[in-house]
């Protein structure tokens, strides 16, 4: 950050961050090495919770780019220490799954990121874009906090809680929560055509678990269908849904 980009943080300002670094569960240790370098590590965590909408020159792009590449490995190290015989293609659907922009944005729904965050009032009003949003956030933040303190100790400290449920889910399902990458690689083992999703809006309502609605198909017929929140996830339904059934014939 250049100095002309540096801004004076006010009282409040502040206050919001270290609230959200508590909700983040950090130690007293590791906010002793933050205030050693109070100032600009603030600048550091204000700018990673600064939309683009918000402010075009100061915002959580760069860090974003840095904690895409942080995330990646301190998954992959997390992987390594936690399941170290764990074959290289689970190894990769493991961490697919420990660093996408759904599991991130919910780490973001979980401490609350969005009230931390500075954002235009156009883009705060747009709720489909939320879960974008709260995942940028905490790449930007996994980003400051590497900047900040130059490690990846705090980091998987702080992600580990988040990881170990996750990894949990993954490995219990026999598709490791991808089964519409599972679905296209039994169709083509098959020799059959790539699965087809169609995808009907039945509500509007934000959150609504049954908003849409998705029918798979295979060669012109139909193999299964899900219910979901948002697109993907109907997707994903409808093609587990589709396995299930065809492993059944």
């Amino acid at each position: 950050m250049t100095e002309h980009q540096k801004e004076i943080l006010s009282k409040e300002r502040i206050a919001k961050i270290y609230e959200l670094l508590d909700k983040m569960g950090m130690e007293k240790l590791e906010l002793k090495r933050i205030r050693s370098n109070e100032i600009s590590c603030l600048q550091k965590f204000n700018e990673a919770l600064t939309h683009t909408s918000a402010n075009s020159n100061n915002n959580h792009e760069r860090l974003e780019f840095l904690g895409d590449a942080v995330l990646r490995l301190a998954a992959s190290e997390y992987i390594q220490e936690r399941f170290p015989l764990l074959k290289v293609g689970d190894r990769s659907a493991l961490r697919a799954q420990l660093v996408s922009d759904e599991w991130l944005a919910q780490v973001g729904v979980k401490i609350k990121v969005k009230e931390a965050m500075l954002i235009g009032p156009k883009a705060a009003k747009d709720h489909a874009a939320s879960a974008t949003l709260q995942a940028e956030a905490i790449e930007a933040l996994i980003g400051a906090i590497y900047e900040c303190l130059n490690d990846m100790s705090t980091i998987r400290k702080w992600l580990s809680t988040y990881w170990n449920e996750t990894s949990k889910n993954v490995l219990a399902d026999p598709y490791r929560l991808n089964s519409k990458s599972a679905l296209q690689e039994w169709s083509q083992g098959k020799g059959l055509e790539k699965p087809i999703y169609n995808i009907e809006e039945i509500s509007q309502q934000h959150g609504d678990q049954k908003r849409f609605f998705c029918r798979v198909f295979i060669n012109n017929k139909a193999v299964g269908n899900g219910w979901g929140s948002s697109r993907k996830k109907a997707e994903k339904e409808a093609a587990k849904v589709a396995l299930e059934t065809l492993k059944e014939h």
